[in-house]
């Protein structure tokens, strides 16, 4: 960014970039990549920096990207934060309603009769309110459980930015029984530091569903908010089995998981 000079010539004068109007630069720059912005941009001059700190050019950049809405200006407290999150924003599970088969989930309980991957509705089932979730996993009549490891920094959220901003982050999943067999739900996610020290943890009691059930598929949601500082991992991890002890696939069953990390407002 250095090098982004434009250069003309008015006779014997010579004029750059830096020259133009404030509005002007503030709509150029914001064409820019924001990590262009804040590592390089932000660097070459104090004017290049005081623009790039504007809320305007932040503001511009959610509006061109589509993250703006009018009601969203009493709310928004950081700009250019609620740009980056927003723009950073997507679901950190990977394969999370088992289109890759069992890729990117370490299965760290898989007994019984293990994992199985079924499509939907599935026996004695029912289908799901997002229609574009075809897929589930399901559990045997001995536990099984997987998880993932989401390291943030290579998801691209800096250590500063998790520290002094504590972006909300949100945890959700989906589990359902057979209509014709009890069972049993368990989800578990922790917030990491570098040294995998746990620092808040999101563990509820069991969900135990009873045989002759609805078989419907329910969310369960947690928003992790005002964490300790130092968190680099999250780690993820859900299952159960069946509570009948079958032999075959009439445990809980779990699709759609996500972790977002989203921007703050008031």
């Amino acid at each position: 960014a250095r090098g982004f000079f434009v250069a003309f010539s008015r006779g014997a004068a010579m004029t750059t970039i830096c020259d133009l109007p404030e509005d002007v630069l503030v709509e150029l720059l914001s064409l820019l990549p924001a990590r262009d912005l804040l590592r390089s941009c932000r660097l070459v001059c104090s004017q290049w920096r005081d623009v790039v700190d504007l809320t305007t050019l932040w503001k511009r950049k959610c509006q061109r990207d589509g993250f703006y809405t009018q009601n969203l200006d009493r709310s928004v407290t950081d700009w250019k934060i609620f740009y980056v999150l927003s723009n950073l924003k997507r679901n950190l599970i990977k394969n999370p309603c088992a289109q890759e088969n069992f890729r990117h989930w370490k299965l760290d309980k898989n007994e019984g009769d293990k994992w199985k991957i079924e499509g939907l509705p599935g026996p004695h089932g029912t289908g799901m309110p997002d229609p574009k979730v075809d897929k589930y996993f399901v559990t045997s009549y001995g536990p099984c459980f997987k998880s993932q490891l989401i390291t943030l920094q290579k998801e691209g959220y800096w250590n500063e930015l998790m520290d002094e901003k504590r972006p909300e982050i949100v945890v959700k999943d989906w589990y359902a029984a057979r209509f014709d067999c009890g069972c049993c739900y368990e989800l578990t996610v922790r917030l990491l530091s570098e040294d995998y020290i746990v620092l808040q943890e999101f563990h509820p009691k069991p969900v135990v569903i009873e045989q002759w059930s609805d078989a419907a598929w329910r969310e369960i949601s947690y928003t992790f908010q005002n964490y300790p500082a130092g968190v680099r991992h999250i780690w993820f991890q859900h299952g159960g089995q069946d509570t009948q002890f079958w032999a075959g696939w009439y445990g809980i069953r779990v699709t759609n998981s996500s972790i977002t990390i989203g921007p703050l407002t008031m």
